[in-house]
C-alpha cells in the first residue's frame, strides 16, 4: 500500500487532511436556456447575413388579391387619373410582390392636383416587360369590332389597315361634318379613363355622345369600359404612356415608352398598348413631356401610328412637342389641344377655361379642349355643352375636329 507524501508527513495522532475536491454543477435549466439563446443569435445572425432579402428586413404587409367580380367593378370608385404632363400629371407607381404564378401588380394611381393615392390591380403578368408579358392571356376582341381590321401580335389584336378601310375612318363618331364646315366647332376629349369604373361609367353616361373619351391601358378589364363607350356612341382613343421630364419620380406605369430604350424596345411595349383593347381611332399622349419632344424616339412611333391607320392626337402639354412635324410628313390625321380645362379642378376655373375654348373656336373656327375624369370636370362640361348650340358653336367628336383642322 503506498501513501503520498502528505500522508507520511503527517503527525501520529491527528486527521489527514482532506483532499480538497473541485465543485461540479449540475447542467441547470438557466444554463439549457443560455445555450438555447446563444444558438437562436447565432441563426439569426446567419440568416441576416446570407439571405437575399430584398426589403432587407423592414416590416411588410402581405395581402391577398382576388380577381374583381363584375359587382366589385360596378362599384368601383377609383378616380380615373388626369391626362396632362405638367399640372395636372397623375403618375403610377408599381407595387411588385413576390414573383408568383398568376402574379397581380397592383398600380398606386396619383392624382397630381389633390395628391390622393388609388390602388388599381392589374390582372395577371399583363402589365409584366419581355416574355412575362407575352406569355399572358391576351385580351378578348371587342363586340363590334371589324376583324379585318386587325392582326394578331405576341400579346393580342392590334389595329391593321384593311384595303381602303382604316380604324380612324371606321370608328370615328358619326357627326355633320358638313355642318361642321360652316361655322366654330369644339371638341373635348376626356383622358385617363379605364382605371376606375364608377368614374369611367359616369363619364360614359352623363357626357352626350360627341365628346371623346381616351382609355388608359391599365385597369383588370379596359376593354370591357371602352365596348361601354362605343355602345353609347362615343368614339375612343388610346392613351400610350410616355417618358415625361422626371421619370422616374413621375412614372405613368408599366411598359411606358422611354428615350433610354431603342427603337425595337418600345414598339414591342407600344404593341402591349394597342393590344389592350380595340376600336380607337387613335393614339394620344399619356403624360410623356420629354418622349414627344425627343425626335429619335417619336417619329418611329408615328409611323408605325400611320402605317396601322390611326390618328394621333397630342394633348398640348409639351411646348417643344415634334408630333405635329412628324405626323404632317406622314400625312396622318392630327389634332393638338388647346386648352387644358381642368388644370385647376374647380368651377369656377373650369368655367373660365370653357368661356376661353369657345372664345378660341370663334377666332379659329375649331379648338380642342381636354379634361380627366373628375366629378366637377364632369359635372360643368355637360352644363356647358347643353346651351353650346344656342351660342352659335357645335361641338363634335375629336375625329371631325382634327379633320377639319387638316383641311384648313
Amino acid at each position: 500500500m503506498t501513501e503520498t507524501a502528505d500522508d507520511l508527513s503527517a503527525p501520529l495522532g491527528q486527521d489527514k487532511p482532506r483532499r480538497k475536491r473541485r465543485l461540479r454543477l449540475p447542467f441547470t435549466a438557466m444554463q439549457m436556456l443560455a445555450v438555447l439563446l446563444g444558438l437562436f443569435l447565432v441563426a439569426f445572425a446567419g440568416f441576416a447575413i446570407f439571405n437575399k432579402d430584398p426589403l432587407g428586413g423592414e416590416p411588410m404587409t402581405r395581402l391577398a388579391i382576388r380577381e374583381p367580380n363584375a359587382a366589385d367593378k360596378a362599384g368601383d370608385d377609383k378616380p380615373a387619373a388626369a391626362g396632362h404632363d405638367s399640372k395636372q400629371d397623375s403618375k403610377l407607381e408599381t407595387k411588385e410582390a413576390p414573383k408568383q404564378a398568376g402574379e397581380q401588380k397592383t398600380v398606386t394611381m396619383i392624382d397630381g392636383s389633390t395628391g390622393t393615392r388609388h390602388d388599381v390591380v392589374i390582372g395577371g403578368d399583363t402589365a409584366g416587360k419581355g416574355e412575362a408579358a407575352s406569355a399572358s392571356a391576351p385580351p378578348p376582341v371587342m363586340a363590334g369590332i371589324d376583324p379585318k381590321l386587325l392582326e394578331k401580335s405576341r400579346y393580342g389584336m392590334i389595329p391593321v389597315i384593311a384595303g381602303d378601310l382604316k380604324p380612324f375612318n371606321v370608328y370615328a363618331a358619326d357627326a355633320d361634318r358638313a355642318k361642321a364646315a360652316k361655322m366654330p366647332v369644339v371638341a373635348i376629349l376626356i383622358g385617363g379613363l379605364g382605371v376606375g369604373a364608377a368614374k369611367t361609367t359616369d363619364a360614359i353616361m352623363r357626357l352626350p355622345p360627341a365628346v371623346t373619351l381616351a382609355f388608359t391601358p391599365y385597369g383588370s378589364d379596359p376593354g370591357k369600359l371602352a365596348e361601354r363607350a362605343r355602345t353609347q356612341r362615343h368614339e375612343i382613343f388610346l392613351q400610350i404612356p410616355m417618358e415625361p421630364y422626371d421619370f422616374p419620380d413621375n412614372d405613368p406605369g408599366p411598359q411606358t415608352l422611354l428615350t433610354s430604350l431603342s427603337a425595337d424596345q418600345n414598339m414591342d411595349r407600344l404593341y402591349w398598348h394597342l393590344s389592350r383593347m380595340q376600336g380607337y381611332a387613335g393614339l394620344t399622349n399619356f403624360m410623356g413631356a420629354r418622349f414627344i419632344a425627343t425626335e429619335p424616339a417619336m417619329q418611329p412611333i408615328i409611323r408605325e401610328a400611320a402605317k396601322r391607320g390611326l390618328g394621333f392626337f397630342d394633348d398640348g402639354s409639351s411646348p417643344r412637342s415634334i408630333a405635329p412635324q412628324a405626323a404632317a410628313s406622314q400625312a396622318m390625321p392630327f389634332g393638338k389641344g388647346d386648352i387644358a380645362i381642368d388644370a385647376v379642378p374647380t368651377p369656377a376655373e373650369i368655367d373660365r377655361a370653357l368661356n376661353k375654348l369657345e372664345a378660341a373656336a370663334r377666332e379659329r373656327g375649331v379648338a380642342v379642349g381636354t379634361a380627366s375624369a373628375l366629378p366637377v370636370s364632369i359635372e360643368r362640361i355637360g352644363a356647358w355643352t347643353k346651351t353650346l348650340g344656342d351660342r352659335g358653336i357645335l361641338l363634335v367628336p375629336l375625329t371631325t375636329a382634327m379633320l377639319k383642322s387638316k383641311s384648313s
